[in-house]
């Protein structure tokens, strides 16, 4: 629950909505918000006359609603490194034939912003505007370990461990051990750690001074090309990455100005 007043509440709700994929009723809705009926309803209608949601009075269901669409829109051209990279990126997957994810931390979770799919497409979790866990994915942990101290440890109690293969890393001193051994290597791996069968490389995406903007990984399985396959890919990851990073140098970075102000 939020503790940023109404606003707060009111974007709790409307991350619920939008957490089903689907249009949803009121009582689906209910069951699992932690406000009450009526303030649960207040909000819904708030966002529904805001046009943040859509309300279908036959089905009676919510479904985000297409003024979020156009500010999705915008942020992702706006706040996403997708429009920047996107030409690397259709390089890099013509060169490998894999599965190549760009993805950006959002509060210590993976925001996969863009995807490649492979010459042979493989069924998997991530998909461009998913939010999956960034202590399990290999993209995750390549941006975790190349975060200031303090940041790192503040989002390494953030994550939630849950053990989705007998591979998950589990704890947080696991998880620390295994981003310290990505900080001096340079990239990650997830070994079967989210999803069984399902194995990648990634690296962060780091500006000339260190910062990190986000991350890039290449995807396969552990029969396709298997895990010495993905390593020979690592030269080709860390290029494509650099390449977006220096891109970058004039893309104006979500919070540059208020870290400006700050002298940070």
């Amino acid at each position: 629950m939020s503790g940023d007043g109404t606003v707060g509440k009111a974007m709790d709700v409307l991350d619920q909505v939008a957490s089903f994929g689907r249009p949803v009723r009121f009582a689906a809705l209910l069951a699992v918000s932690p406000y009450p009926k009526a303030t649960l309803y207040r909000f819904l209608q708030t966002l529904t006359r805001q046009r943040l949601l859509e309300y279908d009075p036959e089905q009676q269901t919510y479904a985000v609603g297409l003024r979020l669409v156009r500010l999705a829109h915008a942020a992702w051209s706006q706040s996403s490194l997708a429009p920047l990279a996107r030409d690397h990126l259709d390089r890099l997957s013509r060169q490998i034939g894999l599965t190549v994810h760009l993805a950006q931390l959002d509060n210590g979770q993976v925001l996969y912003v863009d995807k490649r799919n492979a010459t042979q497409p493989v069924d998997m979790f991530s998909q461009a505007g998913k939010v999956g866990p960034a202590y399990c994915t290999g993209v995750g942990k390549a941006m975790l370990a190349f975060l200031p101290e303090a940041e790192q440890a503040r989002l390494l109690t953030q994550q939630s461990y849950h053990v989705f293969t007998p591979h998950t890393l589990a704890t947080p001193d696991a998880l620390k051990a295994e981003l310290d051994a990505i900080a001096v290597r340079g990239h990650a791996y997830d070994r079967e750690e989210h999803e069984p069968g399902i194995i990648c490389i990634a690296v962060p995406i780091l500006t000339e001074g260190g910062r990190m903007l986000g991350g890039l990984s290449i995807t396969g399985t552990t029969k396709t090309p298997g895990m010495a396959g993905l390593d020979a890919l690592v030269p080709h990851l860390k290029a494509t990455a650099q390449d977006i990073a220096d891109d970058g140098v004039a893309w104006r970075f979500p919070g540059q100005d208020a870290m400006q102000q700050t002298g940070t």
